[in-house]
């Protein structure tokens, strides 16, 4: 590394800014100095303050002093505004362009990939070590990913609450119904809200309807769309975005806490690991 590089414009600007104050406080300091040494005698008035007998006078601010501090104030703030680092070389932007350039071209080249293959890749990767490679929980220590996205698993959640997602409404209790309740509203959610589109049971759909409208609209709204993200969005709930939405936030559970992806997956990585999850739950 070249540590006085004069071709490099930052190390020019900060060595002739370091090299302005150093002289400039060196001028100073032996001004002053110099006046303290040749008036002894000086009558200015006191403070009303005193320390153990000590006043200090009531000296003005010496003009040198004045117009070196406002100086020194507008180069700051020329050289944060266009000097550096706005307006120049970073390593933080550099890294930044270089991650925007990655991604483009990986959503170029993967625009057309089969999207639950690469899922399937990335979760045996990233999230087997809790959730297990077959995706199930491991008996329960974390989330059983094999169901979600399916009917069965919106019983689930009805039943025993939803925890951990970080969502500014708070976490979701369980028991709000009795398990035939908890049926009818999965059966209304999986049809007419969720992207499941579709039931197992056909036949509680209108009292599922009356329950949600009783349970959970207070919550998620009359739209299902949790209220512009004060709790989760219902209708996304059977598709990759849904997935998506829990690797973004992050969640906690009984082993530990789930790290949000927002950085650690680009977003077709995300969409990818969401259709594989949900190709799990189909037909449950």
């Amino acid at each position: 590394m070249q540590w006085f590089n004069l071709e490099d414009n930052i190390n020019l600007l900060s060595l002739i800014g370091a090299l302005a104050i150093v002289i400039l406080t060196i001028g100073i300091v032996g001004k002053y100095v110099n006046q303290m040494k040749d008036a002894k005698d000086v009558h200015a008035p006191l403070s009303e303050d005193s320390w153990d007998g000590i006043r200090e006078q009531k000296n003005g601010l010496p003009l040198g002093w004045a117009v070196s501090f406002v100086l020194v104030l507008v180069w700051a703030i020329w050289y944060y505004l266009v000097g550096y680092p706005l307006n120049s070389y970073s390593q933080i932007g550099e890294y930044n362009e270089e991650v925007k350039a990655y991604n483009e071209k990986f959503q170029k080249i993967h625009a057309d990939a089969n999207l639950v293959d690469m899922g399937s890749g990335i979760f045996l990767t990233q999230c087997s070590a809790c959730h297990g490679v077959t995706a199930n929980g491991m008996n329960g220590k974390s989330a059983d990913l094999s169901v979600w996205g399916s009917e069965s698993a919106i019983v689930d959640v009805i039943l025993k609450g939803s925890r951990g997602l970080n969502y500014p409404g708070g976490e979701m209790p369980g028991g709000l119904v009795d398990e035939d309740g908890a049926k009818a509203i999965a059966a209304y959610m999986a049809k007419e809200i969720s992207a499941i589109k579709t039931t197992k049971n056909e036949a509680l759909v209108e009292q599922g309807k009356e329950l949600y409208a009783a349970s959970c609209t207070m919550c998620h709204g009359e739209d299902s769309k949790g209220m512009d993200g004060t709790f989760p969005d219902l209708t996304a709930y059977g598709s990759s975005a849904f997935v998506v939405d829990v690797l973004m936030r992050g969640k906690s559970g009984e082993i530990g806490v789930m790290p949000k992806f927002d950085t650690m997956l680009n977003p077709i990585q995300q969409k990818a690991v969401g259709e594989y999850i949900l190709s799990l739950s189909r037909g449950k």
